[in-house]
């Protein structure tokens, strides 16, 4: 079983070439796929996987095509559970709420059109509320990195799956973090688009103004693979749009006010990173990071709460057993917030987004730390709600600032734990972001650890 082995480990440019050369082939990737889901046994990743029989029929199906033909052919994708897979369970981590969809969201259409085979739906923090991966009833991913760190969420599955080694893609949502905080507790590359670029026809929103698919890989050529098949016009999402790429650049902005929760090796990992990234950058800037963490407080502390409420507040009333506690808490805040509220809290963030533009006007780039620590599984259910908040620090601003993001892996702590780091840009400057990625922070992509 070499091949299978080999094929279970493969990112997606090492799949195209393989393919091409006849070195893999759609049944033996597929194979591989469900023998790496055997062999991780109960690991709370998986909330449905797709018969073993119609993953057989669509390897087959795609063995009388040209690989040459689809950009995506014969690659294994997981999808987050709160996005439609025809035939499958959409359950957002909520039996409660289960509905088995007839046909793909938007981006897992344009996955099937270009080739891809998808394996199965992911684990979640229930309803994309929160950032642990530990609000599921489904159970709690573990990190790859063992010792009950935490997975991250809300996409817990799907960068457990990829950092494992079943899958080499994976999407998962972004709201207010979930595309990122898991691919960092992870040592995996997490792709936050730009609002919109992505349709998210399909998707059970969380906050449906801001909500985002994003992408997990194990390195920033995948995503840029993945992306051009993703980014396009969705006509079934009134937030689709388009824009134009950005040109470019490699002037950094470094915080200069960061807070790390007394976390001394993860405060020294990042700057080491942040060191070595403006050593590679054709200029740098100090910044403050007090006014995006002011916007990201607005996110779970202000009126946008109320969005979650406005899509679930009819399915709570109807099954007030069905929901998490603590995830009912989270969107039940929302009814305390008024219109007036909203409004004034819309003022403030405009004068937050002119404040960074101004920002992007001096810089082409945000360097950020992807989390400020790191917590147990154990932590985390000892103060759920606090430490969510922690876990979101540096990433929930991005949505409602209109921003893009990439989160990579840069190395590890003294003690071993991962540490990513997040380069944030003005919206559509995903080109920009993977190109700065790969100059300013190459650190390689961790081998997929042993799992315990």
């Amino acid at each position: 079983m070499q091949t299978a082995t080999a094929a279970s480990s493969t990112g997606v440019l090492g799949l195209r070439t393989a393919y091409r050369a006849g070195t893999f082939r759609p049944r033996e990737v597929v194979d591989a796929v469900l023998g790496r889901i055997a062999e991780r046994g109960d690991d709370a990743v998986w909330i449905s996987v797709t018969p073993a029989a119609e993953l057989r029929e669509r390897a087959a199906e795609l063995e009388d095509l040209d690989p040459a033909a689809l950009p995506l052919y014969g690659v294994p994708v997981a999808v987050k559970d709160n996005i439609d897979v025809a035939g499958l369970p959409t359950t957002a981590a909520c039996p409660a709420f289960s509905r088995t969809p007839t046909v793909d969201a938007g981006a897992v259409r344009r996955l099937r059109e270009a080739g891809a085979v998808v394996v199965g739906k992911t684990n979640l923090d229930q309803f994309a509320t929160g950032l642990n991966g530990g609000r599921s009833p489904y159970g709690a991913p573990e990190s790859v990195f063992g010792g009950d760190l935490i997975s991250g969420g809300s996409s817990s599955g799907s960068a457990v799956a990829v950092a494992a080694g079943i899958v080499p893609v994976a999407l998962g949502t972004d709201t207010a973090g979930s595309g990122r905080v898991p691919a960092a507790l992870n040592g995996v590359v997490g792709l936050k688009p730009t609002r919109g670029l992505v349709g998210a026809s399909g998707v059970v929103p969380a906050c449906r103004s801001l909500d985002c698919v994003s992408v997990f890989t194990r390195d920033t050529a995948d995503a840029a693979a993945v992306l051009r098949v993703l980014a396009g016009p969705d006509p079934d999402d009134p937030w689709s749009r388009t824009g134009t790429p950005l040109p470019r650049g490699l002037t950094l902005a470094v915080p200069e006010d960061l807070d790390f929760e007394g976390d001394a090796g993860m405060r020294t990992a990042f700057e080491a990173a942040a060191d070595a990234a403006v050593a590679r950058s054709t200029g740098f800037v100090r910044t403050s990071v007090g006014p995006l963490r002011e916007a990201g407080d607005l996110l779970y502390g202000g009126p946008w709460v109320a969005e979650r409420l406005a899509v679930l507040q009819d399915f709570l009333a109807a099954h007030p057993d069905g929901v998490l506690p603590v995830t009912r808490a989270v969107i039940e805040r929302g009814a305390g917030f008024s219109a007036v509220d909203a409004f004034r809290a819309q003022y403030r963030l405009q004068e937050l987004k002119a404040w960074t533009d101004r920002l992007f006007a001096t810089a082409d780039l945000l360097l950020l730390p992807t989390v400020p620590t790191t917590f147990t599984r154990a932590e985390l259910a000892a103060e759920p709600v606090a430490r969510n908040l922690v876990l979101g620090r540096y990433t929930q601003f991005t949505n409602l600032l209109d921003l893009a993001a990439l989160a990579v892996p840069a190395g590890t702590t003294a003690d071993g734990r991962p540490c990513g780091v997040t380069l944030v840009g003005p919206a559509f400057s995903e080109d920009r972001l993977l190109a700065a990625a790969a100059a300013l922070v190459p650190t390689p992509v961790p081998s997929t650890p042993e799992v315990p």
